[in-house]
């Protein structure tokens, strides 16, 4: 054992110890291969079933190199599990071992934090103008304002008063139109400054896949410094960069920067700026109107529509002469004035810098109209080029996640990422960059024995799923399941159809048991849902995507967990749709490059909800017969957990019945 995994392990224990856990075979072999892609500088994916403990074995390694790492979550869940509970509890051990000091940070994007130039400015901007309409509202605001003159808070909007989310607008500006503390006279209080400050020596910054991805797409420092980044929920890295860097224009935003422009700097450019900001909310009302009756105009767009071409083209023009005129008066240098200014410069700068983007569009981004916001979207196809060139060849990655692998394989999901594999690469690097190509892959399995704590049921008889919705002959399994479990039932859907069938259904045929039904809304909280099902043994929960990922739901509240149909993404879904047909045209197969890749993260994922501790025992029930009927069905089944297969229906109902029989006793 070398003298650093000796430390490592040393190390790992005393953190382990801290929170009364035990040592796990999985969490150290994956420490070491942390421990070793610190020290060599390669890239590293690993994949941790449930269970492993990751967090301490990446975070670990880290401290003990001394390295400044950041950790890149997809969800708030697991930043704040890292901040407010796992760092907490193992800093101070590990401080005594490596006899040195600590320290960590949160670090969000300028969004998250109100702002004080803002929240304090005599001239209430379009944000604020709405508050002063509706009495609720004012009430919230005087709540928030209350607490941000509060010493000692953060100014952190997960810490903050709840309010409406216009209160919220109406006290916080974009990255873009933050002018930057130097320049602004709220500066030396300023809540997000200070955060980032903090962020900047910090041993352990923790932030989100959307910030990091941002810096990595603009090429523009956002984030501290740091000697390596871990991307934990790796699996979702390449849809939160996608989702980052996908501009969106609406018509409300950019009569919102004109209004803006207009109340600033009165006169002929903002003038023409409105106009123009009219005749595309126009434009835009007529497209939505004419899209709504004709499906075939929803979904990817080859080119803009040409009705709105015109209107784009004059919103261009006119926003760019704006922030021209805006640039060229320096001669205010009050600094509130200042701040103002570049307030409004950010905002319609944005705007023109959309339109340019959408008027130049080629091959390589995806544009379509989404109905509901009567909003234009604009993604990249692909971003793992960009997310080769600009992180993987700077520091050393360590990917992880429970879920990495399709089919047993890691190439899918690495090459998602940016990793090169297989294929020699022929890209020059420069003497200090790392190769992409390095990359060592590990998978850890997991401390649960899931043959013997659950079964996976797949049910042959149930007739395929069709376009009509969710079959009756599934609706009445899962009604049998549900009342056999006596509740404590996850069942996920990849519709709100799918949602809303069972809903009306388990009602129905539940309704003489003792089961309460909880069912999910759109826009509902996720966690609060979760939380109520938790609470009631006897429940059942209902929803969709949201709820596929990251629950965890140890104990009784959840023996059974029931997935109607195989997560293929939907035809109408335009980046995937574009990506699938991409693979076609160059000899592939989309549907197996894409598709199958896509459906086996989820379904794994999805299945992930059932054993969350060694001592969880159940069911997951997947309600689709094309996982036994179809070939693609043994790659789904290979990235599933090992759970012990049948598909006899009463063996399934039993197993159910005793299990929730001795959770009464």
């Amino acid at each position: 054992m070398s003298e650093m995994s000796a430390e490592v392990r040393k190390a790992l224990d005393a953190a382990i110890t801290a929170i009364g856990g035990k040592a796990r075979d999985g969490q150290i072999e994956m420490a070491e291969a942390v421990a070793n892609a610190l020290t060599d500088r390669h890239h590293l994916m690993v994949q941790a079933g449930t269970g492993t403990g990751k967090s301490l074995a990446y975070l670990v390694p880290a401290l003990v190199h001394g390295r400044k790492v950041l950790v890149a979550t997809a969800t708030l869940a697991l930043q704040r599990q890292l901040v407010e509970r796992d760092l907490p509890a193992v800093v101070p051990a590990l401080e005594k071992v490596l006899g040195r000091e600590i320290s960590y940070a949160i670090y969000k994007g300028v969004g998250n934090y109100i702002c004080l130039a803002k929240m304090n400015s005599e001239e209430p901007d379009p944000d604020g103008e709405i508050l002063l309409e509706a009495s609720y509202l004012e009430k919230d605001a005087k709540r928030l304002h209350a607490w941000a003159r509060t010493p000692g808070v953060s100014g952190d909007r997960d810490d903050a008063p709840e309010v409406d989310r216009r209160v919220w607008a109406a006290n916080s500006l974009s990255g873009r139109e933050c002018v930057g503390a130097d320049s602004c006279a709220w500066g030396s209080g300023c809540f997000a400054a200070n955060a980032k400050a903090k962020a900047q020596t910090a041993d352990v910054v923790v932030t989100n896949h959307t910030l990091l991805a941002i810096e990595i797409v603009d090429s523009h420092p956002i984030l501290p410094e740091r000697d390596a980044v871990i991307l934990d929920e790796a699996h979702e890295f390449m849809d939160r960069t996608t989702q980052a860097v996908t501009e969106e224009l609406t018509s409300s935003r950019v009569q919102r920067a004109a209004a803006m422009a207009r109340k600033y700097m009165p006169g002929k450019s903002s003038e023409n700026f409105t106009n123009a900001a009219d005749s595309f909310h126009d434009a835009m009302a007529d497209y939505g109107e004419d899209v709504k009756g004709d499906f075939a105009k929803q979904g990817r767009l080859e080119e803009i529509p040409q009705s709105l071409e015109s209107p784009i083209r004059k919103i261009r023009e006119t926003a760019t002469a704006v922030a021209q005129a805006l640039s060229a008066d320096d001669e205010i240098l009050e600094s509130d004035a200042l701040a103002e200014r570049a307030r409004v410069k950010g905002a319609v700068q944005e705007i023109s810098t959309i339109a340019g983007k959408l008027l130049k569009m080629g091959e390589s981004h995806v544009l379509w109209y989404e109905p509901t916001f009567s909003t234009l979207h604009l993604a990249p196809l692909s971003v793992s080029q960009v997310l080769r060139s600009n992180l993987l060849t700077k520091t050393p990655v360590i990917a992880t996640s429970a879920t990495l692998t399709v089919g047993n394989k890691f190439d899918a999901m690495a090459k998602s990422i940016g990793f090169i594999v297989g294929d020699d690469s022929d890209e020059e690097l420069k003497d200090d960059e790392i190769d992409p190509a390095n990359l060592q892959m590990l998978d850890v399995g997991s401390p649960f024995d899931f043959a013997n704590q659950g079964m996976l049921y797949l049910p042959k008889h149930l007739p395929e799923p069709s376009r009509d919705g969710t079959a009756p002959e599934v609706l009445e399994e899962l009604g049998e399941l549900i009342d056999a479990a006596g509740g404590r039932t996850l069942a996920l859907f990849s519709s709100w159809r799918g949602v809303e069938a069972a809903d009306i259904y388990l009602r129905r045929v539940l309704a003489e048991r003792p089961i309460s039904i909880i069912t999910q809304k759109r826009g509902d909280a996720v966690a609060p849902l979760v939380e109520r099902f938790a609470a009631d043994e006897k429940s059942v929960l209902l929803g969709t995507m949201s709820l596929w990922q990251g629950v965890d739901v140890p104990g009784n509240s959840c023996i059974l967990v029931a997935i109607d149909r195989l997560p293929f993404p939907r035809p109408d879904e335009p980046v995937l749709a574009a990506r699938s047909s991409q693979a076609d045209a160059s000899g592939g197969s989309g549907f197996m490059q894409v598709s199958v890749p896509r459906a086996a993260l989820l379904l794994a994922q999805g299945a992930g909800r059932l054993i969350r501790s060694i001592d969880d025992r159940g069911v997951v029930a997947i309600m689709d017969s094309r996982i036994v009927t179809k070939r693609y069905g043994q790659t789904l089944l290979n990235s599933m957990p090992p759970l012990w297969r049948t598909n006899d229906k009463e063996t399934v109902r039993n197993s159910l019945r005793r299990l929730a029989e001795s959770m009464e006793e």
